[in-house]
């Protein structure tokens, strides 16, 4: 063989990133399973379960650091091709579509709950709110508040990605730390309100949604916010570019996602499950 033909036998033809053989997928496995699984014994008070759930909780964010490090490795070394860039985004859309799924669950809970409480006469008293609740949040306090600090961090983030895709890497840099700022307020909002609740979780098919649906919200709020801050500092250390930038509109996308629950949150549970019922 001469050097030409060495030369051709390195080189790639096609747009696709054929991956490497890798630890990463199989440690963050074991990390799921051990989580999992030490979860299951901490809920029923069985031997490991103060411990198993962390050893396994810590490989999967190890497993999880290393993964997202290598993928950022790859877009820096150019593996990121226009084609695989498009199959990130279907990988990113389905992601999404499986988190709506999940909230529909909630969703779907609460309206059962609410629209045939006679079904449920001895433990609701046929009505909806609940006799055990003596109150309801109000809507228009602290969940309004939180509505409008939501509908602006979706705006702020539109901005960082509109001031990335013109090469404003200042605005980039405003946007999000905005966005991030906007996300915390929020947080801790959320915080004192269910602090100052007039109802605790549990007891209830009313608690138990409310606390679900808008827990679980909460939680994907602060995964957003993680998600946000990383894109800031990846964005401080150079990366992403008008044409390459993926890992930004992923959180971008994420981050909308999280506001449009919180309408349908705001409306249907807040306004809507609480109706005409004393208010705290």
């Amino acid at each position: 063989m001469n050097g030409d033909e060495g030369s051709m036998a390195g080189t790639k033809h096609h747009d696709y990133h054929i991956l490497p053989p890798d630890i990463a997928p199989l440690a963050t496995t074991v990390g799921a399973f051990v989580f999992t699984s030490g979860m299951v014994l901490f809920m029923h008070d069985m031997p490991g379960g103060s411990f198993v759930p962390w050893a396994g909780f810590a490989l999967l964010i190890a497993a999880m650091f290393m993964w997202f490090s290598k993928i950022v490795k790859e877009a820096h070394a150019g593996d990121h091709t226009p084609v695989v860039q498009l199959h990130q985004r279907y990988g990113m859309i389905l992601f999404i579509a499986s988190e709506v799924m999940f909230f529909v669950g909630w969703f779907w809970a609460f309206f059962d709950f609410s629209l045939f409480p006679s079904e449920l006469a001895e433990t609701i008293g046929g009505q909806w709110p609940p006799k055990a609740i003596e109150a309801v949040m109000d809507p228009f306090a602290l969940p309004l508040l939180n509505t409008l600090i939501l509908l602006c961090s979706g705006t702020t983030v539109t901005w960082a990605h509109h001031s990335l895709i013109h090469g404003d890497r200042d605005g980039l840099k405003k946007g999000l730390w905005a966005t991030i700022l906007l996300g915390v307020l929020f947080s801790f909002i959320q915080a004192y309100e269910y602090m100052h609740a007039p109802f605790g979780f549990g007891g209830n098919t009313y608690s138990s949604a409310f606390y679900m649906a808008t827990g679980f919200h909460g939680f994907h709020v602060i995964v957003g916010t993680i998600m946000l801050i990383v894109c800031l500092k990846r964005t401080y250390n150079g990366d992403f570019t008008p044409r390459q930038h993926f890992g930004f509109e992923a959180a971008a996308w994420y981050w909308h996602f999280v506001d449009v629950v919180w309408l349908f949150l705001f409306v249907a549970v807040y306004v809507w499950g609480g109706w005409g019922y004393p208010t705290h």
